[in-house]
C-alpha cells in the first residue's frame, strides 16, 4: 500500500486518538491539532500529567492510565522521549504510533513496528487529515493557495 493510502486508511479507520504531550495552551501546535481533529469527530484523549482536563476531556498522566481502547497514539514530545511511549503504546494495544512533525526516533519506530503497529513519523495528523479529506482552506473556501490575508 502506498504511503498516502496508508495515511488515508489510518485516519479513516481509527477514531480514538491519545495525544501524548497535549498542551492546554491554545496557541501550541498540539492543542490546535487536537482541537481540529476533535471538531471532525475524533475522540481525543489528552495525556499530560500537568493538567486535569484539556479540550473538555479528562487528562491522563500516561497511556497505561487510560481506561478505554486507544487507536492512535499521537506523540507531541521530543524524539528522545519516544522509546518509552512506543513501549506503552504497544502495551495498551494501540494500532497506530504517530510521531508529529520533527519527531523521528528509529528505536521507537522499530519497537512499534515489531509489535505490528502502523508507524507514522515526522507528520502532523491535522495537516494529513486536511490534505487527504479536505480542509486546507481559509474561511470555508478551499482555494488551494495559502495566504495570511483575508480574501476580498
Amino acid at each position: 500500500m502506498s504511503e498516502l493510502a496508508t495515511l488515508r486508511q489510518v485516519l479513516k479507520d481509527n477514531r480514538t486518538i491519545a495525544v501524548v504531550g497535549l498542551s492546554a495552551d491554545w496557541n501550541r501546535p498540539s492543542y490546535f491539532a487536537a482541537k481540529y481533529m476533535q471538531e471532525r469527530g475524533y475522540r481525543i484523549i489528552p495525556v499530560n500529567p500537568k493538567y486535569p482536563e484539556i479540550l473538555g476531556e479528562k487528562c491522563y498522566p500516561d497511556l497505561k492510565s487510560i481506561p478505554e481502547k486507544v487507536d492512535i497514539v499521537d506523540v507531541f514530545r521530543k524524539p528522545e522521549d519516544c522509546v518509552p511511549i512506543a513501549r506503552e503504546a504497544v502495551a495498551i494495544g494501540a494500532k497506530v504510533f504517530w510521531m508529529q512533525l520533527g519527531v523521528i526516533n528509529e528505536e521507537a519506530r522499530h519497537i512499534a513496528e515489531a509489535a505490528g503497529l502502523t508507524v507514522v513519523e515526522d507528520r502532523c495528523v491535522k495537516i494529513e487529515y486536511a490534505r487527504l479529506f479536505g480542509g486546507l482552506n481559509f474561511m470555508g473556501v478551499n482555494t488551494g493557495i495559502v495566504s495570511s490575508r483575508r480574501p476580498t
